[in-house]
This record gives C-alpha cells, sequence and structure tokens, in this order.
C-alpha cells in the first residue's frame, strides 16, 4: 500500500446520522456503581485488540495519577476497528454517542473524557466536530443537552487533521475546541504530511500520552 493510499483509506471516516441516533437510543453494557468521578471513553486504533488500546491503557493510566483521589473509570468504545471504515468508524461513533448519553443518564454527575486513537481519534472527532465536510464527510455533534458532561478531549494520531477541510480538533469545533488536545507526532503518516509509521505509534514514548493528560486534568 503507497503512503497516499494509506492516507486515504485511513482518512475514510463517516458518521451516518441514524446510526449516531440509532447508539445514543441504546445502552451500553451497564457501568458498575457506584459512578465513578471521571469517565474515559476511548476509541482505539485500527486492528487493536478489543479494549482501550495500547494508548488508551496508557492515557487513563496517566491521567489518574494526576486527579488525586478522584476515581478514574474507563469505556472501551465498542466497534470493529476494522479497515472496512465506511462500516467501522460509524458504529464505533454510534457507541461512543450512545454511552455519553447512557452516562449522562445515569452516572449525571460524573465527568466525561473523549479521546481515540488513530481511527479511534476520527471517530471521536465525527461526533465533536462542527457539522461541516472533511473531505467528503459530515460530523454530526452530539446533542446540545450533552456537552456540559464533556470535560476534555484528546485524540492521537488523528487522520482527519489531513483531509481537505480537516485540521486540528480544536480548530474545527465552536463548542468543544476550548476542551480539546489534538496530538500529532512530528511526520506521522497519518494526520500530518509526514512519511513515518513509527512516529504513529510512539505517542506513549514522546510524551503525548503524558501531556494530554496533563490538559485533560486541568480540565478537571
Amino acid at each position: 500500500m503507497n503512503v497516499r493510499r494509506a492516507k486515504s483509506v485511513l482518512g475514510s471516516v463517516i458518521l451516518a446520522p441514524a446510526a449516531l441516533l440509532a447508539g445514543i437510543a441504546g445502552a451500553p453494557a451497564a457501568q458498575a456503581q457506584p459512578c465513578p468521578d471521571i469517565e474515559v471513553i476511548f476509541a482505539r486504533g485500527t486492528g487493536a485488540d478489543p479494549g482501550l488500546g495500547f494508548v488508551g491503557d496508557a492515557f487513563v493510566d496517566a491521567l489518574r495519577s494526576k486527579v488525586g483521589g478522584r476515581s478514574v473509570g474507563a469505556y472501551a468504545v465498542n466497534y470493529p476497528a476494522g479497515f472496512d471504515f465506511d462500516k467501522s468508524a460509524p458504529a464505533g461513533a454510534a457507541d461512543a454517542a450512545g454511552r455519553v448519553q447512557w452516562m449522562a443518564d445515569n452516572c449525571p454527575a460524573t465527568r466525561l473524557v473523549l479521546g481515540g486513537m488513530s481511527q479511534g481519534a476520527g471517530v471521536i472527532d465525527l461526533i465533536t466536530v462542527d457539522p461541516q465536510p472533511l473531505g467528503h464527510y459530515t460530523p454530526t455533534p452530539l446533542p446540545a443537552h450533552l456537552s456540559d458532561h464533556i470535560a476534555a478531549i484528546a485524540v492521537f494520531g488523528n487522520p482527519l487533521r489531513d483531509v481537505k477541510g480537516g485540521g486540528p480538533l480544536p480548530a474545527m469545533s465552536s463548542t468543544y475546541g476550548p476542551r480539546s488536545i489534538d496530538m500529532c507526532a512530528l511526520d506521522d503518516l497519518f494526520c500530518s504530511k509526514g512519511l513515518s509509521l513509527p512516529a504513529h505509534f510512539a505517542y506513549v514514548d514522546n510524551g503525548m500520552v503524558a501531556q494530554a493528560a496533563d490538559f485533560v486534568a486541568g480540565k478537571l
């Protein structure tokens, strides 16, 4: 796969409004009680095993070390994280949106943090970025009544930075921009004009996960 084809593939994320609404209507798996003070809702990257992914795990661990005695729960967005992005990404966006709605209904005092790596970053973009064309995709942001539940957003290796009309999440969301951090490693193949695949997997080692956790802790 050549570089431009690879970027095109990782940039191929689209959120169907019907899928989003379906996700909000459905109830994710029950949250253990009592409700945590903070919950991180994180979408793993393409091809990662179900769970938070290595970046998500490191981010949650770093955040827990920075919020004192407050409890931090974690929810792994339930989606395929596969290479058929036109199916995979909408499923992730619907599940993430559904989890936000469920937490707002059942744990209204819990502060929510949204996060994602690679395709997972695109999933989070698609429920937070303003509804404007990004390439040939149009995000559908979360309903306005959920905004106050979301304290911060942190994404890594975001492919929607590198599509026509795209850019870092803070510049693309009038609602969540000041609460967002969008980390793109130098020369990352998928979020910049760079050519480095190793850079795309370097967010823990290069300190950007810790930097994002500092930012998020400051919003909590």
